[in-house]
């Protein structure tokens, strides 16, 4: 065990459990992981993270260290959720993982991904400074591919990535693309991990946070005697 009733991942996003399994029936205050319903009813039990300040915690979800199983699962949850795009748009680092599965489920050829490593044609104005809680300091910058701009222009595009949390990067890239005069109508994400993404998106458009669709969502945790119990009013109850 390390932490406050938290341990390795290692065994973490490896299976998704069904609606019935004991798992479910897990009631606050949490210890070492917490039962994430799909809308289906079965189960993707999340390991909890202590943050750094040690009173609090997070359902955390890596994407590229679940089974294929596991991502196959939320593929086919997330491309649901975005049907009738024309294009599939991935952010970095992780989203990558779901959108060009996501675009393969609804039959497109390709997707589009954003990028943070800057490639030699590509263009200072193709840019965007990124800011995240995971990714505090200045300097990084994610990019679109000038080559990728015809695909985009008056098409209908949804945006994935793996989570949203504070809505930072989701601004990044919303105002990159809102200058290549594209909105997404729709954003899709794995998780949806706490409720302070909605302020932030609503900040740049009141519609935006309405857009939002997810394969499950995750409340933040306080830390108690026996374990871990969510933050009342942080688990986001709008539709997946």
């Amino acid at each position: 065990m390390t932490g406050h009733f938290t341990r390795p991942t290692t065994d973490f996003w490896q299976e998704i459990l069904p609606a019935d399994h004991p798992a479910g029936n897990a009631a606050p205050p949490f210890r070492y992981g917490y039962p994430a319903r799909l809308p289906d009813g079965r189960i993707l039990v999340q390991p909890l993270r202590q943050l750094p300040d040690g009173d609090r915690a997070v359902a955390s979800l890596i994407a590229n260290h679940a089974s294929f199983a596991v991502n196959d699962a939320l593929s086919d949850i997330m491309a649901g959720l975005a049907e009738g795009a024309d294009v599939v748009v991935g952010m970095p680092t992780l989203g990558l993982v779901y959108a060009p599965e996501m675009a393969r489920r609804l039959g497109h050829a390709n997707y589009v991904p954003l990028g943070y490593s800057r490639k030699f044609w590509y263009e200072d104005a193709l840019s965007e400074p990124v800011r995240s809680l995971t990714t505090p300091g200045a300097g990084k910058r994610v990019y679109v591919d000038p080559n990728a701009l015809p695909r985009l222009e008056g098409k209908r595009v949804v945006l994935v990535d793996d989570a949203i949390s504070t809505g930072g990067t989701m601004v990044s890239v919303l105002t990159l693309l809102a200058r290549l005069g594209c909105v997404p109508e729709r954003i899709v994400v794995a998780m949806r991990q706490g409720t302070a993404w909605r302020e932030t998106l609503a900040a740049v458009d009141p519609a935006m946070p309405g857009r939002v669709r997810s394969a499950f969502a995750s409340p933040l945790f306080t830390r108690v005697e026996n374990g871990w119990m969510p933050v009342p009013g942080s688990l986001d109850h709008s539709p997946m």
